[in-house]
């Protein structure tokens, strides 16, 4: 038995580590010119002659790579290899002239490949090498599926009104239209912020053919302009400064699954060009490159913005947004939603007291009422917040109206109501009338305006543009 280690001085040198190489072979030459080869490359190699060597000798060697001899002293390596596979190895057997049945029954066990004596130690070199990137690629894959599998749990519309049965009747009328498509329709879901339209996107995708396969989420209102284009299509080296290698961009990234652009509105309008001839051939081409890759990944977009308006006004491109919009799904707002409130609100109430091990929540009466008539301008997820909130400040797991602490939406004295218009309710007046006393005090400075109502910039321009306040 030969155990062979790189020193760390040869370790710096080489600059990485790389696999740990198990040779299990009988033929003494042949090994020892296999470790001199492979440690001049970088890795670390143990040898051993028999099965019974390898058992032993994996109890203080861990092989990332096994060369296996299917010819051994004390048996077939056949019957070693399912038990390498087991542990995460990759196998690469090694075969005799007229030993191709054996390699055979090999790839079939899991073998990653198979190599005929006499052996090339070159081609040898290669072959772990394409063995090493396709592992690589195989545990990113296995680790992109737990990670979505495990973001996908639980994933569901709750409620029962009317108008979340409508969205869930409609999720599962896309989901089969999408599914038979060989070129899948894009997919437009609108609604204000907060009303679940990322939920709606996870369900659609869950509810499509293919939902193993990737779901990837791209905030186009969270990823810098300069940086957009290179993470939508991908770059080839030398693109551009700091272009160091070629990467995929997101819209490959997703291969034959889903893409979701959230807040599909904030995307510039050079981009929009580059997304619609995407859509419109279904080819991706990265920056610096001349070859066009095919795109199968379904689309799905989401907006709280007016994507109609801002067409007819320039901010969009109407031919953008007709193919976005070819099936559509609009999430209705809490307010509208009835019972769903309260079903909503002992549901975050009941995650929470799990999730923290406090307990069982019980509404008081007050509560129920200030949950029932608030009007949530934030939506579910100003309700989940809320809620989560007063449970973790209640007392013995009791939730009161104080608990809530819901704002209160009176209007300021310093902006009378009489100028609003008359068609508004009373509550977008006053909260029409809170904007413009705070866009007032920071001299109509949006950002600054947003910090010290809490909310995001995004929000605070929707809420603009919902009540015409011009900037």
């Amino acid at each position: 038995m030969q155990l062979a280690h790189l020193n760390t001085n040869e370790k710096l040198i080489l600059g990485k580590q790389q696999s740990n190489i198990l040779i299990v072979e009988d033929e003494a030459l042949f090994a020892r010119a296999v470790v001199r080869r492979l440690q001049k490359s970088g890795y670390e190699c143990a040898h051993v002659e028999s099965l019974q060597g390898a058992r032993d000798i994996v109890r203080q060697f861990t092989p990332d790579v096994v060369l296996l001899d299917m010819r051994l002293p004390d048996g077939n390596g056949l019957d070693l290899l399912s038990e390498f596979v087991a542990k995460g190895a990759v196998v690469i057997v090694m075969t005799a002239h007229g030993e191709i049945s054996d390699a055979v029954n090999a790839m079939k066990q899991g073998a990653m490949d198979y190599l005929k004596k006499p052996i090339d130690l070159e081609e040898l070199l290669l072959s772990i090498q394409k063995a090493e990137n396709a592992a690589k690629q195989s545990k990113s894959l296995d680790y992109s599926r737990q990670r979505n599998a495990h973001a996908s749990e639980g994933v569901e519309l709750l409620g029962d009104s009317p108008a979340m049965q409508n969205v869930k009747m409609q999720i599962t009328r896309i989901a089969q239209l999408v599914s038979n498509d060989s070129v899948p329709p894009t997919v437009l879901i609108g609604g204000e912020t907060g009303t679940g339209k990322d939920v709606a996107a996870r369900l659609l995708h869950l509810s499509c053919a293919n939902n193993e396969k990737p779901f990837v989420q791209v905030d186009c209102a969270s990823l810098p302009a300069e940086l957009m284009e290179s993470e939508l299509f991908g770059h080839e080296k030398g693109a551009f400064t700091g272009a160091v290698g070629a990467r995929p961009g997101l819209i490959e990234a997703a291969e034959d699954g889903t893409l979701f652009l959230d807040e599909i509105g904030e995307l510039p309008l050079a981009l929009q060009a580059k997304l619609l001839n995407v859509l419109e051939r279904r080819v991706v081409r990265r920056i610096g490159s001349t070859k066009e890759r095919a795109v199968p990944a379904r689309f799905v977009a989401a907006t709280n913005r007016n994507l109609h308006e801002m067409s007819q006004s320039g901010r969009f491109r109407q031919d953008l947004y007709y193919r976005l919009n070819m099936m559509s799904i609009s999430m209705p707002p809490l307010r509208d939603r009835g019972q769903d409130v309260m079903l909503l609100a002992q549901h975050f109430a009941a995650q929470t007291a799990r999730r923290y091990g406090l307990n069982s929540p019980h509404f008081t009466r007050e509560a129920i009422s200030a949950v029932q008539s608030y009007r949530w301008p934030g939506n579910v997820r100003e309700l989940k917040h809320q809620v989560t909130r007063a449970m973790l400040l209640c007392h013995n797991g009791e939730l009161t109206d104080a608990d809530l602490a819901l704002p209160n939406m009176r209007p300021v004295e310093s902006v009378p109501l009489m100028s609003l218009d008359s068609h508004q309710s009373a509550l977008d007046s006053a909260e029409r009338a809170i904007l413009l006393q705070v866009l007032t005090e920071t001299k109509f400075n949006v950002s600054e305006a947003a910090r010290k109502l809490g909310i995001t910039r995004m929000t605070m321009r929707y809420r603009m543009d919902k009540h015409q306040i011009k900037a």
